[in-house]
């Protein structure tokens, strides 16, 4: 989401404005609609753009803007003159204590008309965004739709306003005050899905003796934010996943739910939405020993390192083949004697093995490493 810094309008006392001897001051009346453009593509308060057509008059005008009744923040405030054929300037700002009311001066060399840009920062009107995922028979193509929600509690009407939600997605729907949209920013149709199993050493058991009990390994599903999966057009903003299953009999069954952060263009997002028995490891230290002891003056061990190995059987019970990511820690200073599987660091001291598994078929792995400097 893109930053904004907040603006602000000095507040000027109107006794202290240099006025031409002899001038009269107008007051213009600041219409009520323009073109508004409500963005939402930042944490906090909606930036609001409103657009209005000021009729000038030679000399020094006033124009009135008044809040009453609206959750706008008055510091964040801010004018500008654009398309200004008249010459006109903004000379001063101000406003009596206890008013949600900002008054403007602004000198005109001649009669004329100017568009001003007015810009806020209003509450009570904010989003949300949900996603609906179908998967579909076979499990490998879903239907992917993204909703967002657009509630408006902040005391204003916005009629034929422009929503932004940033990364281009915008769309010509105003709101009123107190109503609630429901608007679909994405759909597509059979995009390409892998199910994941997930298995972190660091959390799950490493023996389950009864496959058919326990809490079972976390899996869910993984999509890519590129075009190639028919996605990719612009970042997915950060929102809740629901995940319905096909059911075989035409409608579909719930499967569970998840959270998305952003997602950039080219990047995958897991999805998870449960537990499951079908993908089993079972995993052993199969030696621990002390080697390079170092003993201090008074033969106590201050140092040593270790040799160890772990051995892991992961087992596929399903009918088709399955992926595990499978993550292994070995902290402190450590170094692989060897491995049977190749791996990728995430850091210093994490592994990540992904391993592809045939139906109903069994991988093993085997780690053996040396950790140094162990106190």
């Amino acid at each position: 989401m893109a930053w904004m810094p907040r603006v602000f309008i000095p507040l000027v006392i109107f006794g202290a404005l240099a006025v031409p001897a002899g001038a009269t001051v107008k007051l213009v009346a600041l219409p009520d609609r323009g073109k508004t453009v409500v963005r939402l593509d930042r944490p906090g308060p909606a930036l609001i753009e409103t657009e209005r057509d000021l009729a000038l008059q030679k000399g020094q005008n006033e124009v009135v803007f008044s809040w009453k009744g609206m959750r706008i923040e008055p510091d964040s405030i801010f004018l500008r003159l654009c398309r200004n054929t008249v010459n006109a300037v903004l000379t001063g700002a101000g406003s009596r204590e206890g008013e949600a009311a900002l008054t403007w001066r602004i000198y005109s060399k001649k009669a004329g008309f100017v568009t001003a840009r007015i810009t806020y920062l209003l509450r009570g009107i904010d989003r949300r965004v949900s996603y609906r995922a179908v998967i579909r028979k076979g499990e490998g193509r879903a239907d992917l739709e993204g909703y967002v929600v657009v509630r408006n509690f902040s005391g204003r009407d916005m009629e034929n306003a422009t929503l932004a939600l940033g990364e281009g997605r915008t769309f010509r729907q105003g709101i009123r005050h107190g109503e609630t949209l429901r608007l679909l920013f994405l759909e597509r149709k059979g995009i390409p899905v892998e199910k994941r199993w997930v298995f972190d050493a660091g959390i799950r058991p490493w023996v389950v003796k009864d496959p058919g009990t326990g809490k079972g390994i976390p899996f869910g599903y993984r999509f890519r934010n590129t075009a190639a999966s028919g996605l990719g057009a612009f970042v997915l903003p950060p929102g809740k996943v629901r995940v319905f299953q096909e059911d075989g009999h035409g409608g579909t069954v719930f499967a569970g739910e998840d959270r998305v952060e952003k997602v950039p263009v080219g990047e995958p997002f897991d999805i998870s939405i449960g537990n499951s028995r079908d993908v089993v490891v079972t995993q052993r230290k199969m030696r621990d020993k002390r080697i390079n002891v170092r003993r201090n003056r008074k033969n106590r061990i201050v140092l040593y390192d270790t040799d160890e190995v772990i051995t892991a059987a992961v087992r596929n019970f399903r009918d088709r083949p399955a992926r595990l990511t499978m993550i292994e820690h070995i902290p402190g200073q450590w170094d692989m004697a060897e491995c049977s599987m190749t791996y990728r660091r995430t850091d210093a001291h994490t592994l990540e093995f992904e391993i592809e598994l045939p139906a109903k078929g069994v991988r093993k792995l085997r780690l053996h490493y040396h950790r140094r400097n162990v106190r």
